[in-house]
């Protein structure tokens, strides 16, 4: 109910005119409905294209986070090496950097590199360690699975990466899930990054492009609505589809 809410007033304000989006008192059912501003909207911009290169970037993303998060936190939780408290401690203080603060020092190294105006920014440092915090979730989850089921595999002989990949990955379904939507929701709504690192509309997300209808001069606001309303509705299919998933994992 929380998240339909905002998403009925942004439904309902997508179907305005410019002027009705601001009136006072607010008309909360458009009368009559604006239904051209989804056309003029999608075709204005060429949103198919950010579509593709939205979803692109965040299934690279959901598959390394996913994968090279699983692979640290396994390390982490079950094989045991010198300082594995510490360095893992050393991870966890990763949390406190804000985004602000490595801003300049990644865009020059990614400058210096020649990746701008290209995703690699925006993906291949996911494929290193995956993030704190999904390490951090996935080790706690790893550690609730018994380790009698690790030792029976040893003794028929399975090796350790055999271990994670037949017996861990498969019981820590739900918490992968809900590590990918987390990585999914970020990817397809960030805005900063793409902003920073992209430069060709061709490579715009869509968050980009919806912020493209932002000019000095002017803002269409009823465009803008619209095609926010439009890349809005696969994230809350996702999430209808994949709840029971979603739920469970945060639960466990």
């Amino acid at each position: 109910v929380m998240m339909l809410v905002p998403f009925a007033w942004l439904l309902t304000s997508s179907l305005k005119t410019q002027i009705e989006i601001f009136q006072y008192p607010p008309q909360w059912i458009p009368n009559p409905p604006q239904y051209d501003n989804y056309v003029r909207a999608l075709t204005y911009k060429p949103f198919g294209l950010y579509l593709f290169n939205s979803l692109k970037i965040a299934g690279l993303n959901v598959i390394a986070v996913v994968f090279t998060s699983s692979f640290c936190a396994y390390g982490f939780a079950r094989i045991r090496f010198w300082g594995r408290d510490f360095w893992f401690g050393v991870v966890l203080a990763t949390l406190f950097l804000p985004y602000a603060i490595t801003i300049v020092p990644s865009f020059i190294i990614f400058s210096r590199l020649g990746w701008i105006d290209t995703i690699a920014p925006l993906t291949v440092p996911y494929f290193f360690g995956g993030g704190a915090f999904n390490i951090f979730l996935l080790r706690q989850f790893f550690r609730t699975i018994p380790e009698e089921l690790a030792d029976a595999a040893r003794i028929d002989g399975c090796s350790e990466f055999g271990i994670y990949w037949r017996i861990m990955m498969p019981l820590s379904r739900p918490a992968l899930i809900t590590v990918a939507i987390f990585t999914f929701l970020a990817a397809w709504n960030d805005l900063l990054g793409p902003v920073i690192y992209l430069r060709s509309p061709e490579n715009f997300t869509v968050a980009a492009g919806i912020a493209s209808f932002r000019s000095v001069q002017d803002v269409s606001w009823d465009l803008q609505l619209a095609a926010a309303t439009a890349v809005t509705v696969p994230i809350i299919l996702l999430f209808f589809f994949a709840q029971r998933y979603f739920i469970k994992g945060v639960v466990m």
